[in-house]
């Protein structure tokens, strides 16, 4: 028999305004408990240093977290030229240093174009990447050096916002990249352009796919939210479960398809997309689920909610 979850059934996306200092999964447990909600997941890491947009699934939402593991995102970041350290953040020790005073603003611009584009990374080993199923940070911590393989990224944007000149200089930069980005990496990178060591100071995330920190509240907000005890003044923060799925063809499916639909089955529907995955809703527009199209128009179902 499955055993039961323990906490009350909440569907829906949050998107927090995660704070310094927490993990990911630290902010993700404590909103989990101030919804007590059942289930919950966060999509995608951002690290204790770390602020901003962390968009959270609630119950069924977690069914289509992986639009947001897919989707790009943006960031600002201040970034430290002339000091490196062991984490390539400001939490990190300091293991080299180069005096930055040659480096003006537009030596900066040029080294970033160069890293703008289809470009590869190598992963920090002070990161959530699993390698033999345990994250490069926990082997990081025990001294160890593992070969990380370089990974295929696309930098949209890297802007040049503000520079400080210095023996230890400062950037302020905007950055638009796809999934799998370290921004820390790309500090690290922008470094060995110049000639420099590299860090970040500060990064926060103002971006995820459709969500930005317009959207975004925090666990302050969440906290008093609860001080009423009303947990409809909670789940009216809360997002409908398919708000990342705007970006996907929508059809409607006739009485009889949603029937068949519902039971895991494909269904053909005239004059739909020829091609790529749709978002699913009912003839009333209640949203079913995630499809794909097949040959001749078919429809199969890939995520569905539950009934």
């Amino acid at each position: 028999m499955a055993r039961r979850r323990k906490g009350r059934s909440v569907n829906g996306l949050l998107i927090l305004d995660k704070s310094a200092g927490m993990t990911s999964n630290g902010a993700l447990q404590r909103a989990k408990r101030l919804f007590t909600a059942a289930k919950a997941g966060h999509t995608g890491s951002l690290d204790p240093l770390a602020t901003g947009v962390l968009p959270l699934c609630f119950g069924e939402a977690t069914k289509f977290s992986q639009f947001l593991l897919d989707a790009d995102k943006g960031y600002l970041s201040t970034i430290v030229l002339g000091i490196a350290t062991d984490t390539a953040d400001a939490d990190g020790q300091i293991i080299a240093q180069k005096e930055a005073t040659a480096v003006d603003a537009e030596a900066v611009r040029h080294a970033m174009t160069t890293l703008m584009g289809a470009i590869e990374q190598v992963p920090p080993m002070y990161s959530a990447l699993k390698v033999d199923g345990q994250p490069l940070y926990k082997r990081a911590r025990a001294g160890e050096q593992i070969e990380r393989a370089a990974r295929p990224v696309q930098i949209h944007r890297f802007d040049l916002l503000d520079f400080t000149a210095g023996e230890v200089a400062e950037i302020s930069t905007a950055v638009h990249c796809s999934k799998g980005t370290y921004i820390r990496a790309l500090a690290e990178d922008l470094g060995a352009a110049l000639n420099l060591p590299a860090h970040v100071k500060t990064l926060r995330r103002t971006q995820a796919g459709p969500f930005g920190l317009a959207n975004a509240v925090t666990l302050t907000q969440l906290e008093a939210a609860t001080e009423s005890g009303a947990e409809d003044r909670l789940d009216a923060l809360l997002l409908p479960v398919d708000a990342s799925l705007d970006h996907l063809p929508r059809v409607v499916l006739s009485e009889a398809a949603t029937f068949y639909m519902r039971k895991g089955q494909t269904v053909l529907v005239p004059n739909g997309p020829r091609s790529g995955m749709v978002r699913i809703v009912d003839a009333g527009g209640a949203f079913l689920g995630v499809g794909k199209v097949q040959e001749e128009g078919a429809i199969a179902p890939v995520r569905l909610l539950a009934q």
